[in-house]
């Protein structure tokens, strides 16, 4: 059987959160052995690299299109890979993983607020549910059902920063539909050359100040999964299906991380799993069910994915 396409790009973004849930894993197991800057740009950098021998052509084609709108190449290098990263990777030093998890959550209905506030995309009744379920979902699996767990929350320094690092993906999120129109792989290297030079000054001032990576197989190991496939491969996926579906709907699949992050952590780390973990799976699944409906709904009625529907703005 032969998915829809807009089917598709969602299980694709499934994917995504796979590799993205792993980033986290990774990211909090090297957290003493690779300084989080340090580890930002070395990300993208490997990410490049790898990128460098089949972007070279398309870029060289692509060249004048980049060079005119360099400004939007810029805010969404320095969005995307510079600063969500490095924001990013810094909370996650100082804040524990559930309160992480819970400010991600955030980013779905940051995204259609954002969107309203920019592009006067107002969402519809379905795609609003979707996000207030999937959004319950990730409350019910990070608290375990259990409303002391939530009374008992407490943000810090790193909650500031990873709650940052949310507005910055949201923003970029947004502001994709600003990308120019050139070859995904053009565009993909051209933001990831903009965060590996936002990032070198940071890196090396981690340096300076005596901040290394303790060289072992496992931070090998852990650049090199960080490199290909939270980066390389991801944001060609995210990118792609945010054309497709829209910002919102894209930015709606973030709700799938805490999930994920469980599924790994029981696989890897022999965490069990427990009922509210399948109760919050089913309201996230059913919250992105009903941003598909509104898409294929919106698309029925002739609006193209991600613009403002009939009657709106």
């Amino acid at each position: 059987m032969t998915l829809r396409p807009d089917t598709r790009a969602l299980a694709l973004l499934g994917l995504v959160m796979v590799f993205w849930a792993g980033n986290s894993i990774v990211g909090r197991a090297v957290a003493d052995s690779i300084p989080p800057l340090t580890l930002a740009f070395m990300r993208w950098t490997g990410a490049s690299l790898l990128l460098l021998p089949f972007a070279w052509t398309p870029l060289r084609r692509d060249l004048p299109v980049l060079r005119t709108q360099w400004k939007a190449v810029l805010l969404l290098g320095l969005l995307g890979i510079g600063a969500f990263n490095a924001l990013l990777y810094s909370g996650l030093h100082y804040t524990t993983a559930t309160n992480a998890l819970l400010l991600q959550a955030a980013v779905p209905a940051l995204v259609l607020v954002l969107d309203r506030m920019f592009y006067k995309v107002r969402a519809g009744g379905w795609q609003v549910a979707g996000t207030v379920a999937s959004t319950l979902g990730v409350i019910i699996v990070v608290f375990r059902a259990d409303p002391a767990l939530l009374a008992a929350l407490h943000l810090g320094a790193g909650d500031a920063l990873v709650l940052a690092s949310v507005v910055v993906w949201a923003l970029y999120t947004v502001f994709l539909r600003l990308r120019p129109q050139v070859s995904p792989v053009s565009f993909v290297a051209a933001t990831f050359a903009v965060g590996v030079v936002s990032m070198a000054p940071f890196a090396a001032w981690e340096f300076t100040r005596g901040l290394r990576i303790a060289w072992s197989t496992g931070t090998v190991l852990a650049l090199a999964y960080v490199s290909v496939f939270p980066s390389l491969l991801s944001y060609f996926i995210y990118n792609a299906a945010a054309a497709r579906l829209g910002a919102a709907r894209a930015g709606q699949s973030i709700t799938l991380l805490p999930i994920f992050g469980a599924l790994l952590s029981a696989v890897l780390l022999g965490e069990a799993l427990h009922w509210y973990h399948a109760l919050g799976m089913a309201m996230i699944g059913a919250g992105i069910a009903m941003g598909l409906l509104a898409l294929r709904r919106q698309q029925a009625g002739g609006a193209p994915a991600g613009a403002p529907l009939e009657g709106e703005g």
